[in-house]
């Protein structure tokens, strides 16, 4: 019987992927299923009067309505999109999974802590910094100028 080998590197993306929607899924869905409750089920009531089915519906009344609600967690999103959390990134991580599983905030932990690199690893955490805040300033803003929906 031949058993294939399945590398450690390969299998890092899809767990952490699938541990973190796994995680944020819970909250996301209070977060939506409040954002539904705020659309006037008389919208609803109507469209079915005028004979909607169920995807219409959710195509013209849910979707619209919690909109805004998708833009500003999309943009919060894009915002934190660099910091990968440390935490459970450096608890996978192991010597064999080590060239998948390096991230900005890893390295900023080795370079800055195990090698006493400190400035240098400053300048690297305030440079992903930077590069959340550019992202965020620019979602935000094709955001506004989109559906007129935003953070600020």
């Amino acid at each position: 019987m031949l058993l294939r080998r399945y590398d450690t590197t390969e299998w890092f993306r899809p767990l952490y992927i699938g541990s973190d929607i796994w995680q944020n899924a819970g909250f996301s869905m209070i977060i939506y299923l409040a954002a539904l409750t705020a659309i006037d089920p008389s919208l609803h009531e109507a469209a079915r009067m005028d004979g909607a089915n169920r995807f219409q519906r959710i195509r013209h009344i849910d979707i619209p309505g919690i909109l805004p609600v998708i833009t500003i967690l999309f943009i919060l999103a894009v915002g934190n999109i660099f910091n990968l959390g440390f935490e459970k990134v450096y608890l996978m991580q192991t010597d064999l999974n080590l060239p998948t599983s390096e991230v900005i905030n890893t390295y900023v932990y080795k370079t800055g802590l195990q090698n006493a690199q400190f400035s240098y690893s400053a300048a690297i955490g305030l440079f992903n910094s930077v590069l959340n805040l550019l992202l965020l300033l620019t979602f935000n803003w094709v955001a506004k100028k989109a559906n007129q929906s935003s953070l600020w």
